[in-house]
């Protein structure tokens, strides 16, 4: 059997949705691109006019598709899925990589969800995360997706971990993953933010979009324990004004910003 790849050029706060969308159809591989999403599924079940119809709900996604000879997909995204290290503290790799001697390793096995590494978002926050003293703090990982995040705060020595996405498949993606890293001080759950009744975080680590940032930051700020630290990616560098200027009208003291390949993450601290 042949395969169907799409792939969906949009806006990156459109992603997530496109994704939820199409994951409601016949795909059953999908992969973050620099343009969007592609979504991959059998020929014989493959219907265009579906796919019309998600795309064509809105005005700035466009895509292609093409027909792919029958593939092994373990094989090939084995092949091509590299590990990823960040400075020399933290490798995050799969389940078919050779184990590392490096103080904090990271089985990952993405699934649908992203937070590989390899996105600059995902490497930008597990880089500060590197920096940050967790022992003993209460962490909170807001759209937690593969859960890697949440992962690298427990071996970091967090006390407790609260990580939380809005779709299902996440919410299994990060038990599998935490079930993969041995860690048991991380609690999975469905939910948003305005389900979060604790107010007393150390850490805040949210890697979504700048839109779902501005709608947060008050959210945030209740959740943190004073001088606790907001960790935010998930935007491109010439968010940052914009967002840093949200946070402090919160009362959020700016610690730092850093980019990498046109991404950035934005630090914050309350006083």
């Amino acid at each position: 059997m042949n395969w169907i790849g799409v792939h969906v050029t949009c806006p990156e706060e459109l992603r997530d949705i496109v994704l939820a969308e199409l994951s409601q159809l016949s795909f059953s591989t999908f992969e973050e691109t620099d343009s969007g999403i592609s979504a991959y599924c059998g020929e014989d079940e493959w219907d265009e006019r579906d796919v019309e119809n998600v795309i064509g709900k809105h005005n700035s996604c466009s895509y292609t598709y093409e027909q792919i000879a029958k593939t092994n997909w373990n094989e090939e995204w084995e092949k091509n899925y590299d590990p990823i290290a960040i400075s020399d503290q933290c490798l995050v790799r799969a389940t078919f990589h050779e184990p590392s001697n490096v103080p904090y390793e990271i089985i990952i096995n993405p699934k649908m969800s992203f937070g590989t590494g390899h996105h600059a978002t995902t490497h930008l926050v597990l880089e500060y995360q590197l920096s940050l003293d967790h022992q003993n703090k209460k962490v909170m990982d807001v759209g937690c997706g593969t859960g890697v995040l949440a992962i690298l705060a427990e071996k970091r020595g967090a006390s407790s971990v609260l990580a939380f996405d809005i779709e299902d498949w996440c919410v299994e993606n990060s038990e599998e993953n935490c079930t993969l890293n041995s860690c048991v001080g991380i609690m999975v759950e469905q939910m948003e933010i305005a389900a979060v009744h604790d107010m007393d975080f150390d850490i805040i680590l949210a890697n979504i979009t700048k839109g779902i940032h501005r709608d947060q930051m008050s959210a945030y700020y209740k959740r943190l324990s004073k001088n606790g630290h907001l960790i935010m990616s998930g935007f491109y560098g010439n968010d940052v004004d914009d967002l840093r200027e949200v946070a402090e009208q919160q009362e959020l003291e700016f610690v730092e910003t850093k980019t990498r390949n046109e991404w950035a993450r934005l630090i914050c601290r309350k006083q």
